[in-house]
């Protein structure tokens, strides 16, 4: 057991509690040479690892994991692969795009507390090295807000921010989960990767368009209510 933490980097008493919740296999592929001894197979490091990985990184719980496993541990395995590539690409794309703090201030005159506000309610993130393109975009869209009179004087705040990221959060999951369910497997990862890279632009302007229609429409529902 204590090779076995040491080899997955997980403690021993997550471990056995992964072997009472039945994470790692049967007790027909552990060999126990006395009460307080048994031997693991050396591939149990590596699930060890995944288990740890998808509760902490995809908050995934216990139950659904070991279901998931139980059918298809290979395909988790892939799936895990392709979000991997995914999260690389994205970074890697966002990395070489990063504007200073300096060179926003100049080009969209968004007040600094108004960013610091922004930065401190999570909507956007600044590394050292300035703001990545979504950062940027958010800041751009907030700017025009504020040039086309949502201002605060009227109660139009960088808090409402938050209601869209609230309604986003689930749906982004949701396509996650569609996406990783429907790629991992059927096509290679590289390919993979292209297609959701190919389809982050349309699926804003779908979100754009599909977000005017139902605004008119709620609009238009006001309306008839009222009269």
């Amino acid at each position: 057991m204590s090779e076995l933490a040491e080899r997955s980097g997980v403690s021993a008493a997550t471990i056995k509690h992964y072997l009472r919740e039945g994470l790692l296999g049967s007790d027909e592929d552990v060999v126990r040479t006395s009460r307080n001894m048994a031997y693991y197979p050396a591939e149990f490091a590596e699930r060890v690892r995944l288990i740890k990985r998808l509760q902490e990184d995809r908050f995934m719980p216990l139950r659904v994991i070991r279901e998931i496993l139980g059918q298809d541990p290979e395909r988790l395995v892939r799936i895990v692969e392709l979000e991997d590539r995914i999260l690389e690409r994205a970074i890697q794309e966002r990395e070489g795009s990063r504007v200073s703090r300096e060179e926003v201030n100049e080009a969209y005159r968004v007040p600094p507390n108004v960013l610091d506000r922004l930065e401190a309610l999570g909507v956007i993130g600044p590394a050292e090295s300035g703001y990545d393109r979504d950062d940027v975009a958010i800041i751009a869209a907030i700017a025009r807000f504020r040039s086309g009179g949502y201002e605060e004087e009227i109660g139009f705040t960088v808090y409402d921010t938050l209601r869209y990221r609230e309604a986003l959060e689930p749906l982004v999951q949701e396509e996650v989960r569609v996406l990783l369910d429907r790629l991992a497997g059927r096509v290679d990862v590289e390919r993979a990767v292209e297609i959701v890279s190919s389809g982050a632009e349309p699926l804003r302007e779908l979100v754009g368009a599909m977000h005017s229609k139902l605004l008119l429409a709620e609009l238009r529902r006001q309306r008839g209510a009222a009269r």
